[in-house]
């Protein structure tokens, strides 16, 4: 009998936890905060995520201007960029996406939503014409595409003048961009228009690892 009094009545027991909401809360957190770094920091320190694949470069200026065009427009909503490595997932995309594929992009682009295909490697797969031809009116091609227009893209200019700061704060995250790639990105994207840059982004996606 003594015992169970004891037991109950030690300071930390299984009932005292259950009981306080703030204590389980916090016991929750930590448990969570360990089990995340357990799992997350070991990859910081395996080369097969932070070292980019053979034949990997950073994107240049008008690619770069493209992805920005790409993101600000929410493509990512509709196509994932991770090809899981399943048969019928590879058998219509290609490859399965491999974390060096991604160490210069930031954010990534991988995901899950799909409403339309995924695009981690349509690089080569179509021409520019029918890129252009797509993002204007993709209607002209697949009929029964839900995807918007987005006409404006063959008329806006990029913007030249934002790309060379860009550039320097990727480089502190380390993509591997020079200063002479800096330098000559403004006058790299001059008379580009953001049609011009999407499309250079949409066709080197994928194209490293076949």
């Amino acid at each position: 009998m003594s015992n169970s009094n004891n037991s109950k009545n030690s300071g930390f027991s299984h009932e005292k936890v259950e009981t306080n909401s703030f204590l389980m809360i916090v016991l929750i957190l930590i448990t969570v905060a360990f089990g995340g770094l357990v799992e997350i920091v070991p990859l910081f320190f395996q080369k097969t995520t932070t070292e980019p694949i053979k034949g990997l470069m950073p994107y240049t200026a008008l690619q770069l201007a493209g992805r920005d065009v790409y993101t600000r427009e929410g493509c990512y909503n509709c196509h994932s960029q991770m090809i899981r490595p399943f048969r019928a997932e590879t058998l219509r995309y290609g490859h399965y996406s491999v974390a060096g594929e991604s160490v210069y992009d930031h954010p990534f682009q991988w995901g899950s939503k799909r409403t339309g295909p995924d695009l981690a490697r349509v690089g080569g797969r179509y021409n520019d014409d029918w890129h252009r031809t797509h993002l204007i009116n993709p209607r002209d091609l697949v009929p029964a595409s839900i995807m918007p227009a987005y006409p404006w893209l063959e008329t806006a200019e990029v913007d030249g003048a934002s790309l060379p700061s860009h550039m320097k704060a990727l480089r502190t995250v380390g993509v591997p961009y020079t200063d002479e790639d800096i330098a000559g990105a403004t006058e790299a994207v001059k008379g580009k228009t953001e049609m011009d840059a999407i499309i250079a982004y949409l066709q080197v996606l994928g194209i490293h690892l076949k």
